[in-house]
């Protein structure tokens, strides 16, 4: 008989845990709810999370019934003496019942009762308090685990399933109690997001780079290599800044009463954009008529390590870079735990949203002024021993000044290790080079793929490589190679151009153009008459007044 309850105690734990799996969802949803509650209480803003709330309670309360029916039913079906040990609440009389129907020692099954008993109802509790608090702690304000309501109710309810445990739930169920819990620990370890980090889409534009790998370098720059000069290899002044934008009213949206008046000396004028992990206000340092643009991470993700550690690595990539077609960091610090970093306030708006409203470019001077600014960006870069791995329309904002290359959050130092986030390389999948999804050696030569993605993007309307899903974008970035309609787009504009983005095209890396000033000196050589004597930096700006912003 023994075997037998072991084996009943078994199927038991097994059929809970597929239970709880097959309602992952529901448990994530009121997990969010709780989260969302805590969040409120502290007086953040929790208007934009997850759906949860009284539905998500209500189908934790039926998922609940549900494993009691399954128990006492399979209980039933089992044995009538495994119905009558483990399908009734606990009471020593169930003791002597089960060893007179087992004829096995009453004070082994005595022993056998208890502990199994006090044991799951010990660690149900444990394992709740637990839950509680990784839910208030992960992300969220320290008040929120802190305050004195919280704890009372935490209390409470470790109360109140201890009296259930003792005087309602079947020992069995005590069982399936304790596979709920632990399931719901290691689902409270990631949480899902709520607050801010529910904004739209159309508000991510500041930070919709996907989450890198954490970075295990220094910010130390290694030894740069050596290059030759060409008229365009070496560094040149910053192009021509537009004036500070002095918006009134303030650019973008309103703050909230819950977000922050000031950060790090800053005044908070309004928000340019949020998204899943960060938020860009318009600020002005107090005593200064400049304004800014300021980037900073959600509250409830500054326990997140791997964005703070990309947050870092943006800082000190962007302040090592030079500004020629960059955006200028102007300031970064930590106020109250809470990073920030202050860059130049840019107008314009990105790549994408440009061709979204106003179609692809169909300037050929435009055209080569974007792609001979974005391979200065890179000149500028990879001298530095970086690699940007993250270049599409995106992240290239389209000023009055030129183009500018943005966020720089997963940025490498080019040392021959492959950098992978959980799920997949860093990058956007359809500006991707052949290389980062293998294990070969990810350089500056993707930079340069994605450039020349970007370049067709640019006349095109989409990337060479966009397909109806991610098998097909994969198998022309591998084997069939770019859209010939969208290589056409460059030819009817730019041949020479054109000619160039085909060989940074390559699948080979070795056969496309090395990096940034090897790109330059490619779109020099490529030019159907003689370089302009006055150099990239007006020839670009003559190029750029032909786009209309």
């Amino acid at each position: 008989m023994l075997n037998t309850l072991e084996i009943a105690v078994l199927t038991t734990i097994g059929a809970a845990l597929l239970l709880r799996l097959a309602t992952l969802p529901v448990l994530v949803r009121a997990q969010t709810a709780t989260r969302r509650r805590a969040l409120a209480a502290t007086g953040a803003d929790a208007t934009a999370g997850a759906p949860g709330g009284v539905g998500a309670t209500v189908g934790e309360l039926a998922v609940g019934l549900l494993a009691v029916v399954g128990l006492l039913a399979l209980l039933r079906v089992w044995s009538s003496v495994l119905y009558e040990g483990l399908g009734q609440p606990f009471d020593l009389d169930n003791v002597r019942y089960l060893a007179f129907q087992t004829h096995m020692s009453l004070v082994l099954v005595r022993t056998w009762y208890i502990a199994t008993f006090v044991t799951c109802l010990l660690l149900w509790l444990l394992l709740c308090y637990l839950t509680q608090r990784k839910l208030l702690t992960n992300g969220l304000p320290q008040q929120a685990w802190s305050a004195g309501r919280t704890r009372a109710q935490v209390i409470g309810l470790l109360v109140l399933r201890a009296v259930i445990g003792v005087f309602v739930l079947p020992v069995g169920l005590l069982l399936v109690a304790v596979v709920f819990q632990i399931v719901a620990v290691l689902v409270s370890r990631h949480p899902k997001p709520v607050g801010a980090e529910g904004a739209s889409a159309q508000q991510a534009q500041a930070f919709q780079a996907p989450l890198a790998a954490p970075n295990p370098y220094a910010a130390t720059v290694p030894p740069q290599a050596s290059y030759v000069p060409t008229q365009f290899a070496q560094p040149a002044p910053s192009p021509p800044t537009a004036p500070p934008v002095q918006s009134s009213p303030p650019l973008g949206s309103p703050l909230s009463p819950h977000e922050p008046r000031t950060i790090g000396g800053y005044q908070l004028l309004g928000r340019i954009g949020s998204g899943g992990m960060g938020t860009v206000y318009l600020a002005q340092r107090q005593g200064s008529a400049t304004q800014v643009a300021l980037k900073t991470i959600n509250l409830e993700l500054l326990n997140d390590a791997e964005l703070l550690r990309r947050f870092q690595r943006e800082s000190e990539v962007l302040a090592m870079v030079p500004g020629a077609y960059t955006a200028r960091v102007l300031d970064a610090g930590v106020d109250a735990g809470r990073p920030y970093l202050a860059m130049e306030l840019l107008d314009g708006h990105p790549l994408d949203v440009h061709l979204r409203e106003q179609g692809p470019i169909r300037s050929a001077e435009a055209l080569r002024a974007l792609a001979l600014a974005l391979a200065v960006a890179l000149s500028g870069v990879h001298r530095l021993g970086l690699v940007h791995r993250d270049l599409k329309p995106a992240n290239i904002m389209l000023t009055t000044a030129g183009p500018r290359l943005l966020d720089f959050g997963i940025a490498a130092i080019v040392d021959g290790t492959r950098l992978t986030a959980t799920g997949g390389g860093p990058g956007t999948l359809t500006y991707m080079a052949p290389e980062q999804f293998g294990e070969e050696r990810v350089g500056t030569p993707a930079d340069v793929w994605a450039w020349a993605c970007c370049v067709v993007c640019a006349a095109h309307g989409a990337s060479p490589f966009a397909a109806t899903s991610t098998g097909a974008v994969i198998r022309r970035i591998v084997d069939t190679g770019p859209e010939p309609a969208a290589l056409a787009a460059v030819q009817a504009l730019d041949p020479g151009l054109a000619a160039v983005v085909t060989r940074a095209l390559a699948i080979d890396p070795a056969q496309r153009p090395a990096d940034g000033t090897a790109l330059l000196a490619a779109l020099a050589a490529a030019q159907p008459t003689a370089p302009d004597p006055a150099g990239v930096h007006d020839q670009i700006t003559r190029g750029w007044q032909t786009l209309a912003l």
